[in-house]
């Protein structure tokens, strides 16, 4: 079953560090967020195949924006 992997904060996307088609494991960091001058990792909460990335580096996210899916 996939899952969608959610933006905990607003800010802008830092690093896309995985691509669609990747294997990861559970909490590899797939892509990191600049917020606030932090960086907060986006991490998977599960092992699984990266399906989508619906973001890209530099672009603005909001608190609950779908960034990634995870099958």
């Amino acid at each position: 079953m996939a899952i969608e992997i959610e933006a905990q904060v607003t800010g802008s996307v830092w690093k896309v560090e995985k691509a669609v088609g990747d294997e990861v494991a559970e909490d590899d960091v797939i892509l990191v967020i600049e917020s606030m001058k932090m960086e907060i990792p986006v991490e998977a909460p599960r092992a699984g195949r990266i399906s989508e990335i619906r973001t890209a580096e530099g672009e603005s996210v909001e608190e609950g924006d779908v960034l990634v899916v995870l099958d």
